[in-house]
């Protein structure tokens, strides 16, 4: 049996989401993964089972590997606005350094593979994020809102910001790029929007 070379493994994983990211699933093989990684198909099996085992474990990495990046600093007994203002630094940081990772989210994001990669995501940011909110709510830093709600208000206009800025477009078709005083703009309109 042939040993693990640790480069090769994050070569794979690394080509693996570039892939999935720019084509799709359907786009998706080993043997263009293989061909991509300039590296053999039998290479590949050294790591994982086969194609449905590379993504889920991929979906499960990436889902912790979010976690860890959107509550980095985040202290689950701040201030609501400090605490918040963490999460959209983070969240921006995360989304324009990582638009590769982006673009795999978004093709996994309706199949299977997102409940691992939720799975993932909630087991290691749940009792951050979650503690967060409730002790915004017991402090009535906010009031106590449906999950969706809360999250619409408190990270939609950061994501439509941030899909502008991807897409390179504004509403009206004009080129766009988002510069950090919009991102801040947005944010306190978001902070108002939780004030009684």
């Amino acid at each position: 049996m042939r040993n693990r070379d640790i480069e090769k493994e994050q070569l794979v994983k690394q080509k693996a989401i570039e892939l999935i990211g720019k084509g799709g699933l359907d786009y998706f093989s080993i043997n263009k993964l293989a061909k991509e990684c300039k590296i053999s198909v039998a290479t590949i099996y050294i790591y994982y089972k086969d194609k449905d085992d590379l993504i889920s474990r991929l979906a499960a990495e990436q889902g912790e590997a979010m976690a860890d990046d959107l509550v980095r600093g985040l202290d689950p007994d701040a201030p609501f606005e400090q605490g918040l203002r963490t999460q959209w630094a983070n969240r921006y940081r995360q989304m324009l350094n990582n638009q590769t990772l982006s673009l795999f989210f978004e093709q996994i994001r309706s199949t299977l593979y997102y409940n691992r990669f939720m799975g993932a995501f909630t087991e290691k940011a749940e009792p951050i994020l979650g503690a967060f909110v409730q002790h915004a709510v017991d402090r009535g830093d906010i009031p106590n809102l449906p999950l969706e709600v809360y999250w619409s208000v408190a990270f939609g206009p950061l994501y439509g910001l941030v899909k502008f800025h991807n897409d390179g477009v504004s509403l009206n078709g004009r080129p766009f790029t988002l510069k950090e005083k919009m991102l801040w703009q947005a944010f306190e309109l978001v902070v108002k929007a939780f004030k009684k």
